[in-house]
């Protein structure tokens, strides 16, 4: 029989060739990673990637078919699903509030699986009411609550039970851009307690703001790693010209027009992207072919680093 006892002193999560398939397909292809305790972690890629699926391994709701998975000293086995699971809180992908309880209710309904009771229950709620700035809606219920606010009932119902290993798959998937910035707010603030922090992104913004390290996934495999910063530099030059040009023989004379300055070019559907150490001479370069372009020059980011990896985009 396996033993439950776990080592405290590892990484908050391992994988070696963590595979997993559904038919002929392998949704994870034999990935390696490794998330220290209290580290930012993300996992960047598009959907399809074999994010979600990867979270779902570690959060013990999808078993491993192939290699290893260990979370916070346990391999990830039925044997220890009980004794993972009760030291992660997870924010899943899909929404699963039910919309005729109010945040209290539901908190108060969830506290009871940590065994939470009496005052340590109503203090604990309190406090992540407190943190999710949903004190003064605290009383309504969910449906009336804008898609920012419900997230953040799901990852205060995700909190309650102090977890060491907080999972956000997807977390501002639909929300608006200012409910995204202010959801990013908080996790920060998570981050900054020392909580471990596991998140699922196809925003590269997201993953540039929030993530101390990241992996890179497409088609079920890591396909690089590091620091957002360090992705960049190790990956693409850092100035970016970006071209809307909707014409095929339009991006073929730039193209050419192109060829002895840029240092690497991206042709996506309705735009060509040309990369350099110095953005001004690209676009001067392009207003000697000619001007009035809809273009514009700005520093390289991590869907740059996708784009040159996988030949697409994130999207």
């Amino acid at each position: 029989m396996t033993s439950r006892m776990a080592d405290e002193s590892g990484p908050a999560i391992e994988a070696r060739g963590l595979t997993k398939r559904y038919g002929n397909r392998a949704a994870v292809d034999g990935v390696d990673f490794r998330i220290e305790r209290g580290e930012f972690f993300g996992f960047l890629g598009p959907n399809g990637a074999g994010k979600s699926t990867t979270m779902r391994m570690i959060y013990r709701a999808t078993p491993v078919d192939d290699g290893v998975l260990r979370v916070l000293g346990h391999e990830a086995i039925p044997q220890n699903d009980r004794a993972i699971k009760s030291r992660l809180g997870v924010v899943p992908q899909e929404y699963n509030l039910d919309e005729r309880m109010t945040a209290r209710e539901i908190l108060e309904v969830f506290s009871r699986f940590y065994g939470l009771r009496g005052e340590a229950r109503r203090t604990r709620i309190s406090e992540l009411l407190d943190f999710a700035e949903l004190e003064d809606r605290k009383t309504s219920p969910v449906a009336e609550l804008s898609g920012g606010l419900k997230r953040r009932v799901q990852i205060a119902r995700g909190l309650l039970g102090v977890p060491d290993v907080l999972v956000l798959d997807e977390p501002t998937t639909g929300l608006d851009p200012r409910a995204r910035r202010a959801l990013w707010d908080k996790l920060i603030a998570l981050g900054d307690r020392g909580t471990t922090i596991v998140l699922t992104t196809h925003y590269m913004d997201e993953a540039e703001k929030l993530c101390d390290r990241l992996v890179v996934m497409d088609e079920g495999k890591i396909v690089a790693e590091g620091t957002p910063a360090g992705l960049i530099a190790d990956n693409v030059p850092p100035q970016v010209l970006e071209i809307v040009v909707p014409e095929a023989a339009e991006r073929r004379r730039l193209h050419e027009h192109f060829g002895p300055v840029a240092l690497a070019r991206v042709e996506l559907a309705d735009r060509l992207l040309f990369y350099g150490t110095d953005g001004e001479a690209l676009l001067r370069r392009l207003f000697e072919l000619r001007d009035g372009t809809d273009a514009r020059v700005r520093a390289a980011n991590l869907e740059d680093v996708f784009l040159s990896l996988t030949g697409h985009g994130l999207s």
